[in-house]
């Protein structure tokens, strides 16, 4: 998204800041939470499990007898993937609902033109987003990050690429923040190294075909494309590789594949794909109550959606950031009690229950998510490892686990 759209997107906020008690907390013994989640457009694979994680983690710590004094209240809308959408859906959260935070935007460009908004009426906004911007644009330290940045994307596929051998690697990246920092974090990674990118496009969104910036890459011979790229993109591209005969390997991030990409394509076209994406904390105890939970709701496991995941974890970190300010507190200090409950030192704890218990004998804990350890840095980012997945006659197969150090 543009500067100018976004600027236009983001028109009104300024009557925003004149509604009152906006950044108050609970009143009546209530705090309402916003779900806005990817239900429906690029995004639909993941969002209507996030938006269900959202749901099973209010009633979790609501079940606990809530949060600081006070119960959830949750409002559910839909961000269509679309950043015009979301934003209507954002306002009427904050304009019509009240809600003192929202949770679970999905693509960069929907958060980016959500962060305005939240900002103005001084509430908290959580995101399972990428792009650098996000972190550079949070003046207030009211966004928190839950998946890794498209910077630390790229150098994840930098190394992948590195371990694998590939020697001349080209570039496709999707015109917005999220696919343009996949695939300049790869760049800068990849250079440093001391290696070179034989060719980079830039396309547009919703094109019929995509034959000619396709064209132009496969004229370098590059032994291997890295993407930054979403679902419906990245299947017109593959199709017409395909059809192309001209053999080349591909790395693309994890939400632009999955099953739906099988099916739209059959297992001999993905076949040796690498596809990668933020692995869970599948260790944990806090995994395995998400997992439970998304089992039961979605009918699979929670391993097919690390979305959600974070979405849970969300909640639960805010409900403990609740419980630590106290009855009676404000959005800000609750805000500010985030990284206190989230990063070490402290007891670790698994679940909102057990850190609730241990907050009340005034004890210092540590959560871990369900998503990642969630050790909050100074940008509100947490950097969770990557699990390196190649298809196999139509199924994913984990081959590897990368990590990539904190503030790298």
């Amino acid at each position: 998204m543009d500067r100018r759209s976004l600027l236009k997107l983001s028109a009104g906020v300024g009557a925003l800041q004149l509604i009152p008690g906006l950044v108050l907390a609970q009143q009546g013994g209530t705090f309402k939470i916003g779900s806005l989640t990817p239900v429906t457009g690029a995004g639909s694979p993941y969002g209507p499990g996030m938006q269900q994680m959202i749901r099973a983690a209010v009633d979790e710590v609501n079940a606990a007898g809530g949060a600081g004094g006070a119960k959830l209240e949750l409002f559910l809308e839909d961000t269509q993937t679309k950043p015009e959408a979301a934003v209507l859906a954002a306002k009427k959260l904050i304009e019509v609902n009240k809600v003192q935070a929202i949770l679970g935007t999905w693509s960069s460009g929907v958060t980016l033109a959500v962060m305005p908004l939240t900002e103005a009426a001084g509430i908290i906004q959580m995101n399972t987003s990428g792009a650098p911007a996000i972190s550079a644009l949070d003046t207030k330290d009211l966004v928190w990050r839950y998946q890794a940045t498209n910077d630390r994307f790229g150098q994840a596929f930098a190394v992948i690429c590195q371990k694998r051998g590939f020697k001349r690697p080209a570039t496709m990246a999707f015109n917005n923040a999220s696919g343009l920092g996949n695939t300049q974090g790869f760049t800068k990674a990849w250079e440093a190294a001391g290696g070179k990118v034989v060719a980079h496009v830039t396309y547009e969104p919703n094109r019929p075909s995509y034959r000619s910036e396709l064209q132009k890459i496969l004229d370098a011979k590059p032994d291997v494309i890295v993407t930054g790229s979403y679902l419906p993109d990245s299947t017109i591209i593959l199709r017409e590789w395909f059809q192309s005969g001209v053999p080349v390997q591909w790395v693309m991030p994890g939400w632009a594949t999955g099953p739906d990409l099988v099916k739209a394509l059959g297992a001999e076209v993905v076949q040796g794909l690498i596809s990668v994406d933020s692995v869970s904390n599948e260790k944990s105890k806090s995994f395995e109550n998400y997992n439970s939970l998304y089992t039961k709701a979605m009918g699979k496991s929670g391993l097919s959606n690390v979305y959600a995941a974070m979405t849970y974890d969300m909640v639960i970190v805010l409900a403990l950031a609740m419980e630590a300010a106290g009855p009676g507190a404000t959005v800000e200090q609750i805000n500010a009690k985030i990284r206190d409950i989230g990063n070490p030192p402290g007891k670790e704890v698994f679940t909102f229950a057990e850190g609730k218990a241990l907050l009340a004998q005034k004890q210092k804990i540590d959560y871990q998510g369900a998503s990642s350890k969630l050790d909050f840095d100074k940008f509100g980012d947490v950097t969770p490892d990557f699990g390196v997945y190649v298809y196999e006659k139509g199924e994913l197969v984990r081959k590897d686990v990368v990590s990539i150090p904190a503030g790298a």
